[in-house]
């Protein structure tokens, strides 16, 4: 998070088997503190540095923005169309999906992402809650608010400063936190319908995932899927 905060991109993913903890790890519970999990205490390491950097003449905007990822199609959890939904249909069933885009300049987005300007963690903190209204849960046998997409929560921190030569510097880094569904396997949960087509698409993504993650990790490969 603070390396964000200096201009460089980071990702924090919660990975593995379903009903294993990811989305308690990485959201957590508002009271006590100590079970808060890696999203609030993000958003409060965040503004406490931007608290003390503002008293030094350093600017800020920060931005952020909350997208899932059902059935292979990419749903914004903030815009206004985005039914409120706890089914295993799924907030995205019957909306059209945003397009995965690259850019030389800003690299892989997403074209026409809700992003929302934020200004203390009460604000950002209002973000995350009306984006889990509409995110996409379950029950299945191991779990009954099981996630049935991955969840990405962006944040796009800007900031702008003069040196003692009065030179202006910008600084632009990304966040992406990521509560991935989990792991299933059809004997365990006893999906059917919806519900086994949900896994299909989540066990396919995760496989995927994996190779990314293999790939990235070994020095031999020349091609990153």
């Amino acid at each position: 998070v603070q390396s964000v905060l200096e201009g460089y991109n980071g990702c924090i993913l919660a990975y593995g088997q379903t009903g294993a903890g990811k989305s308690h790890t990485m959201s957590g519970r508002d009271e006590p503190i100590e079970l808060r999990g890696i999203i609030p205490n993000a958003f409060a390491h965040i503004f406490e540095h931007v608290g003390m950097e503002t008293s030094k003449e350093t600017y800020y905007l920060i931005r952020a923005s909350f997208y899932e990822i059902y059935n292979e199609n990419i749903i914004d959890l903030l815009a206004s169309n985005t039914a409120t939904t706890t089914s295993s249909v799924g907030a995205g069933s019957n909306k059209q999906g945003l397009e995965l885009k690259e850019s030389p300049d800003t690299g892989v987005y997403v074209k026409g992402l809700t992003s929302r300007a934020v200004k203390s963690v009460e604000e950002i903190d209002a973000v995350l809650r009306q984006g889990h209204k509409n995110r996409s849960v379950g029950a299945t046998l191991m779990n009954q608010g099981s996630s049935r997409s991955h969840a990405v929560f962006s944040v796009v921190i800007e900031s702008q400063s003069v040196d003692e030569d009065g030179v202006e510097h910008i600084r632009v880094g990304k966040l992406n936190l990521v509560d991935l569904a989990g792991s299933e396997r059809q004997s365990k949960t006893g999906a059917t319908g919806d519900r086994l087509k949900e896994a299909t698409k989540i066990n396919l993504s995760l496989s995927a995932l994996g190779n990314v993650i293999s790939a990235l990790v070994d020095g031999k490969s020349q091609h990153v899927p």
